[in-house]
């Protein structure tokens, strides 16, 4: 099987950080090559994410790769928490660039994702392996597709390693978004993103916000389960499953899971794909 990584997001209460440690301990004997760790939208959590990366690395002995947003930040904030990061090991982030924080007015020193991948290139010379997001479906912010291949062709230019995909249920998407790059130039592993299926609405709700699309027939049959969750779980894990062996089978250097800080729905899928 491909190789795979975990992405996770810092708790804030007692609660969160136990459910986080459990499914840590489940995920874990998959070995996977990394678990990112995410800032929280808005930059809410951003506090929260070197002590949460530290614990991956020091108690789990796992390669944690935090992610760092620009979004109304200074260069100096930027370099300072890199920094610490360098200081840790890290040797590979996720450089996005992320939302405005809540309340703030300012864009900060950097706009885009691309201005802070070139930053972090000239200011550590070369000590992170950098990835970047993308959007296989265009980025719900984008004025058209073509002009998002470009801006993630920019970002890779400027010296991303890596890139990770927004989530998306079409494997078609992705093979054709890879081609499209490709033919901008772009040559780095371009790895889908992974969303286990666990509750409908949910899932709605979050596609909604990210512009990822669920097929009709997928959305049909999760709608028709209702409160049903055992059988949403069974049919998401085997629709998972199946996206994941179409893209192993299509040349798909990697799969990254978005695991929500649960274990049972990315297991599920594992253990099909297995």
């Amino acid at each position: 099987m491909a190789s795979i990584s975990f992405e996770f997001y810092p708790p804030k209460t007692d609660e969160q950080r136990a459910q986080l440690r459990r499914t840590v301990a489940k995920l874990k004997p998959h070995a996977p090559d990394y678990v990112s760790v995410t800032f929280g939208a808005g930059g809410s959590t951003l506090s929260y994410t070197p002590d949460i990366v530290r614990e991956l690395r020091d108690v789990h002995g796992l390669d944690a790769a935090p992610h760092v947003s620009c979004m109304g930040g200074t260069r100096k904030e930027i370099a300072d928490l890199l920094a610490q990061y360098q200081a840790m090991g890290c040797r590979r982030i996720v450089a996005l660039r992320g939302d405005l924080p809540s309340g703030m007015a300012s864009y900060g020193d950097f706009r885009y994702a691309s201005e802070l991948v070139e930053f972090i290139r000239r200011q550590f010379d070369g000590f992170f392996h950098i990835e970047v997001a993308c959007y296989p479906e265009t980025h719900p912010q984008a004025r058209d597709a073509h002009l998002d291949v470009r801006h993630f062709a920019a970002k890779v230019k400027a010296g991303a390693n890596g890139a990770i995909t927004q989530y998306f249920f079409n494997p078609d998407a992705y093979f054709r978004f890879v081609d499209e790059a490709r033919a901008h130039g772009v040559e780095i592993p371009i790895v889908p993103g992974i969303m286990p299926i666990s509750q409908y609405f949910q899932l709605r709700r979050f596609s909604e916000l990210c512009g990822a699309e669920i097929p009709r027939w997928i959305g049909n049959r999760l709608e028709a389960y209702r409160d049903d969750v055992d059988s949403i779980r069974s049919f998401g894990a085997e629709v998972v499953a199946g996206l994941c062996r179409r893209l192993i089978e299509g040349g798909a250097p990697a799969l990254h899971f978005y695991t929500l800080n649960l274990s049972k729905p990315t297991l599920a899928a594992l253990e099909r794909l297995d």
